[in-house]
């Protein structure tokens, strides 16, 4: 009995995702819930399992090929049989069926233009189909006898349900924000409006522009229309490789990790605060209890945890850090969903503890080096990637005192860790006497947006959370 493997639904916001990597080749044998290929979507990278026993018979994608979800993508025999001779072919037709052979057509001269790559049904792509000569004279014969069904415009039909087929998510994005979906040109499988499009669309104030598009009649006299600041992108120039360079596609993670960065650039004003933190205390906290937690927890005790709780009251001390902009309205969300940056071999990922003030010391130990684990082996799940409301991330782990880092959107801030090492520091006594001392010393640098955080109320949250790591005031 064959099974048909098909793309999954990784959550609700996704509609489609990239095929890295086939982990099998056609004629190997794979057992249930093995590893059977692994995928790249816009929110994380995983492993499919394969949903039953059985003989790898058919292919129907390669590599680097984008598939919309519940689409079959290949086929296992569970008899365990060889894949016939012509698998091959009939990949390459399974390949090519998203566009509809023509044969079906009446006998025409050739179209001057190809069939538009889109899965609706085939339609005219041409004003001019060329039946007839009264018809070829007369505009309106034309529109009124169209090859398929009766439309105000072939062209236009096809166009529009190719760019408003999108995610549920998507579809109700742009309801809230009143955006015409079929005014965007989307990025997705043929030409699909994805979440990241509409997004970008929403940050970058161009909503009401395509209401007043959407809303002017189709009668009206052609017009000048209104003069809208826009954004410079100047295309760079072309790189040119020199011989001897190797060249290398972007994967899908890195292609969204640059669509991600630019486009949290050209929203938020961005400004960048550091403080020099003194993390003794913790150290020597941690360093009392990191084998009896380990013993109960099952889990090492690093200073991250410390941090999170830091954080975790930060926020709630001063809620415009756990907020998003919203057009010209600010959000100020109820939970604190912690995102932590997770450094991976082929680029990074956001995985997010959800409800972190709710956690304990240990609670936010166990959850962060889960989720850090999950990361790197490709076993994160969709929603433990979003929803996100600070981020917080620890390029000292690799040694980097401090960086700026970018905000991830939609949120307001994001807090930089630099690496925790022992300093010589100039104290003070009780009796004002300076003295020199060892310390465990760390930069904090936190990024935030100046379009609703002023930069008062940055100092005075980064000196909250000083408070509370200097003073040490933590349960274990």
């Amino acid at each position: 009995m064959s099974t048909e493997v098909v793309m999954p639904q990784m959550g609700e916001s996704i509609a489609e995702g990239t095929i890295t990597k086939w982990l099998k080749k056609i004629g190997e044998r794979v057992e249930r819930d093995e590893p059977l290929f692994e995928i790249s979507t816009d929110k994380v990278d995983a492993e499919i399992p394969s949903p039953a026993a059985g003989t790898l018979t058919e292919v129907r994608f390669n590599e680097g090929d984008t598939v919309e979800v519940n689409t079959v993508v290949a086929v296992l025999d569970g008899n365990g049989t060889a894949p016939s001779a012509p698998a091959a072919p009939a990949q390459e037709a399974k390949s090519a069926a998203p566009t509809p052979a023509p044969e079906t057509k009446p006998a025409a001269p050739p179209e001057p233009t190809p069939a538009p790559r889109s899965e609706v049904a085939p339609v005219a792509t041409t004003p001019q189909p060329a039946v007839s000569e009264p018809e070829a004279t007369d505009l309106r014969a034309k529109s009124a006898t169209p090859a398929v069904a009766p439309s105000p415009s072939a062209e236009s039909t096809a166009e529009e349900l190719r760019r408003t087929k999108s995610s549920p998510l998507v579809r109700k994005i742009a309801q809230e924000h009143g955006v015409d979906i079929s005014q965007l040109e989307g990025t997705g499988l043929s030409g699909r409006v994805t979440k990241n499009d509409i997004l970008s669309f929403i940050e970058s104030g161009s909503s009401g522009v395509a209401q007043q598009k959407a809303a002017a009649p189709v009668t009206a006299p052609a017009a000048p229309a209104p003069s809208v600041p826009a954004e410079p992108v100047p295309a760079p120039p072309p790189a040119r490789p020199m011989p001897g360079d190797r060249v290398e596609q972007m994967s899908v993670m890195r292609k969204k990790i640059a669509e991600h960065m630019t486009m949290s650039r050209r929203t938020s004003a961005h400004v960048t605060t550091v403080y020099e933190i003194d993390m003794t205390r913790i150290a020597k906290l941690r360093d009392e209890h990191r084998e009896s937690f380990f013993q109960r927890t099952g889990t090492k005790l690093t200073f991250m945890p410390f941090i999170f709780e830091a954080v975790n009251k930060g926020l709630r001390e001063f809620p415009i850090f756990n907020a998003q902009v919203s057009g010209d309205q600010i959000i100020y969300k109820q939970d604190i969903n912690l995102g932590m940056a997770v450094a991976l071999d082929w680029g990074l990922i956001v995985p997010v503890i959800k409800r972190a003030d709710d956690l304990s010391i240990s609670g936010l130990a166990r959850t962060a080096n889960d989720l850090a684990d999950r990361a790197r082996t490709k076993q994160l799940k969709p929603d433990e990637v979003t929803g996100g409301t600070f981020t917080i991330t620890n390029p000292g782990v690799f040694g980097g005192l401090f960086g700026t880092p970018i905000i991830n959107q939609p949120q307001l801030a994001i807090l930089g860790v630099g690496k925790i090492e022992k300093r010589a520091k100039v104290l003070t006594s009780p009796d004002g006497d300076d003295f020199l001392a060892i310390r465990w010393m760390a930069y904090f640098a936190l990024s935030f947006d100046h379009r609703v955080i002023d930069g008062a109320d940055a100092e005075k949250f980064l000196a909250y959370i000083k408070d509370q790591l200097e003073s040490g005031e933590f349960s274990v």
